[in-house]
């Protein structure tokens, strides 16, 4: 019986042995793992990102656009989470952020895997504002990592070896470009290629007149609504002007027109809403129903206080006309767009001596701002009399006199 009971209990006995040798091979692999530095205790960027992502929508709910939010996404998932996804916080230092830079430069026509688009492989080193932005949604996701005590403080990842940037100015048009631009846009809205063209080719003109005369930018003119907008008689100067409600990237401001943007306005107000007759399709379908008789035209609507004024996207039309004028690239080959009628606005608001300050409270942002991207090329800024200075040429010498003390005596 003694002996059954042994041979019962040798299986078990191997199985505790192979147990055993199984947990001592896995402990001294963890502690080969910690001698080399592969075995971490910590949070990865991964778990970062991740925090950050469902933090940021929630917390800035209607204080960033949804479009600046989805591009913190975007960043992540393309760019930032194949570099440093796998990393432990600890190891994301101001040496692996330069790495990342010149792994971002290195990549100019190689496919990126994670990118799941159907874009061709850019050429191109990437620009520094889109670097920029990147290293911005890394020091976000960062910070979250910080507020949760993941994170001791956030590494110095500013970039080395740059000192000042070079001064830049934003695309725009010379008065010369501008006169051009808009007799362009007025002589195909008389003449447009085909004649259902003719309403967004209206439109576009007036858009050109209205935006290089109030300065809004093109986000806060898709907001805009006719309600907003409202003809004046300007005290100070007696001029007709527009005073409007401005609802875009500052939240609610105001904004005083020039008096050329009266006009363009007006017929804005006017200008019917496109009709939209009846299709092809549609009246073959109704013939083939045995109804011959066409449906009576639509009425004419005017626009409504509450319609947006430029209910459009023109973007193509925009786009071809400066195309076919020449004006798509400036002099730096830098490509125009509805923004650069606004940086057209206040350039030449500073061409005729405005006061920069008061430029910048109707513009809606600071005075640093246009100091450093629009005063900074404008000539007129620069006083000929202040900078033209000569120092008067000295006249003859005169004899030194004798020095006369007044305990001299007579």
């Amino acid at each position: 019986m003694l002996g059954l009971r042994r041979r019962q209990a040798a299986p078990q006995d191997d199985q505790r042995g192979l147990a055993k040798q199984i947990a001592e091979d896995w402990y001294l692999g963890l502690r080969g793992k910690l001698k080399a530095g592969l075995l971490r205790d910590e949070k990865t960027f991964a778990d970062a990102a991740r925090q950050f992502l469902r933090e940021y929508e929630v917390i800035t709910a209607g204080e960033r656009s949804k479009k600046w939010t989805e591009g913190h996404a975007i960043r992540l998932r393309v760019h930032l989470l194949p570099f440093f996804g796998e990393f432990g916080l600890s190891e994301i230092t101001a040496g692996k952020v330069q790495e990342y830079r010149v792994h971002r430069a290195s990549m100019r026509g190689v496919e990126n895997p994670h990118d799941q688009s159907n874009r061709k492989p850019s050429v191109k080193v990437p620009a520094r504002k889109t670097l920029h932005n990147k290293i911005i949604t890394l020091r976000l996701a960062l910070k979250a990592a910080v507020r949760h005590q993941w994170l001791s403080h956030v590494p110095d990842i500013s970039p080395p070896y740059r000192g000042s940037a070079k001064v830049e100015h934003r695309p725009w048009f010379s008065l010369a470009e501008y006169k051009q631009l808009y007799k362009a846009t007025g002589a195909y809205a008389k003449e447009p290629f085909h004649d259902h063209h003719r309403w967004n080719a209206e439109q576009v003109h007036d858009y050109v007149l209205f935006m290089a005369n109030t300065g809004l930018r093109p986000d806060e003119a898709g907001n805009l609504e006719h309600r907003d907008i409202e003809i004046v008689e300007d005290e100070e100067t007696g001029e007709r002007i527009l005073e409007i409600e401005v609802r875009g990237k500052r939240g609610v401001g105001f904004c005083k027109s020039m008096p050329n943007a009266v006009r363009p306005y007006e017929r804005l107000l006017n200008r019917p809403k496109p009709i939209r007759g009846e299709s092809r399709r549609e009246g073959q379908r109704r013939r083939r129903d045995g109804n011959m008789e066409a449906p009576p035209a639509p009425v004419a609507q005017y626009p409504q206080s509450t319609d947006k004024v430029f209910p459009g996207n023109h973007v193509k039309l925009f786009n071809g006309l400066l195309d076919r004028s020449g004006l798509k690239l400036d002099r730096d080959g830098k490509a125009r767009t509805a923004y650069s009628l606004r940086h057209t606005y206040i350039c030449l608001r500073l061409i005729e001596g405005a006061d920069i300050y008061a430029i910048a409270r109707n513009c809606r942002t600071s005075v640093e701002m246009i100091q450093k991207h629009y005063a900074a090329h404008i000539k007129n800024l620069i006083s000929t009399a202040a900078v033209n200075v000569r120092k008067p040429k000295p006249g003859k010498r005169r004899k030194p006199q004798p020095v006369r003390y007044e305990d001299d005596e007579e």
